[in-house]
């Protein structure tokens, strides 16, 4: 219950976890019987996370729940910091290690807030964000074995203890708000304008060809500490037009690949950017959007 109200004081919205877990202790919408709060229709563990005090003694009076953060309505996104679920394998990079060298290479030190070790040995970032951006969980988008939590996600505040281990409040007594270049990561990649329905293949071809000329040029001229975030916008910008066989990968990874180094990336800093970025886009565009 301290856990929780203490979360509740920062402005985060709570909800409980089954004692012991990081399962919601909220009854699921099968077994809902829509009444009290799901009167009018099925509230979920987002919807129901609160910050009011009343409600959270209450709740925490029945049982030793742990304490669940909806991140979303909290304003927050959490940059889970993972550890390799393999542990035999020496050669796996830690999230923290990944992280690390993301920041480097964009040439920021890795940001100083509010931090929690996590059950498991990882740690969790918290950073808050403005109530106009509406961010989305993400799996790898980062960087490798680097998770983030935002609106449809949730994190394990410290305090709460499972059969693993506790989690813990590590340091910064404040959620510092999220970093713009991690910030233009974590966005979904802009929506290119799209085409008259009527246009020809040919033309699609055209402005995709004009859209990789723009991308590349913004590369190109991206100042110290954006490169790398451009980079990567820019390939997620352009991987649709891969999945859609407007332009052919190696030309899309050529052009970037000399676009990033021209401002300064290293080539295996490119590649490593663009092997990431092209596989999200091309995974998530294999439908084109004015075909439906």
């Amino acid at each position: 219950m301290t856990a929780a109200l203490e979360a509740a004081e920062r402005g985060w919205h709570v909800f409980p976890l089954r004692p012991g877990t990081k399962r919601p202790a909220l009854h699921g919408e099968a077994a809902c019987t829509r009444t009290g709060p799901c009167e009018r229709g099925h509230r979920k563990w987002e919807q129901r996370a609160t910050t009011d005090p009343d409600r959270i003694r209450a709740a925490w009076s029945r049982a030793p729940f742990n304490v669940g953060i909806a991140t979303g309505p909290s304003g927050l996104v959490v940059v889970d910091l993972d550890v390799p679920k393999d542990k035999g394998s020496a050669d796996a990079p830690c999230g923290a290690a990944t992280f690390g060298a993301l920041c480097e290479r964009a040439g920021h030190a890795v940001p100083t807030t509010y931090r929690t070790r996590t059950a498991s040995g990882g740690e969790h970032l918290y950073f808050t964000v403005p109530s106009g951006v509406r961010l989305t969980n993400t799996a790898g988008t980062v960087a490798d074995s680097v998770d983030t939590r935002a609106w449809g996600g949730y994190v394990v505040a410290a305090g709460s203890i499972t059969p693993t281990g506790p989690y813990e409040a590590l340091c910064g007594s404040e959620a510092v708000p999220l970093p713009a270049w991690l910030q233009t990561i974590l966005q979904p990649p802009r929506k290119a304008p799209e085409a008259p329905s009527v246009a020809l293949t040919g033309q699609s071809r055209r402005y995709a060809d004009v859209a990789l000329t723009n991308e590349a040029r913004n590369v190109a001229a991206a100042q110290v500490g954006e490169r790398e975030a451009t980079l990567f916008r820019a390939a997620r910008a352009l991987g649709r037009f891969v999945a859609w066989g407007d332009l052919p990968r190696s030309v899309v990874e050529q052009a970037l690949q000399e676009a990033g180094e021209t401002a300064g990336l290293a080539a295996s800093e490119c590649r490593s950017t663009l092997r990431s970025a092209l596989n999200w886009s091309i995974t998530h565009n294999q439908i084109r959007r004015d075909a439906a």
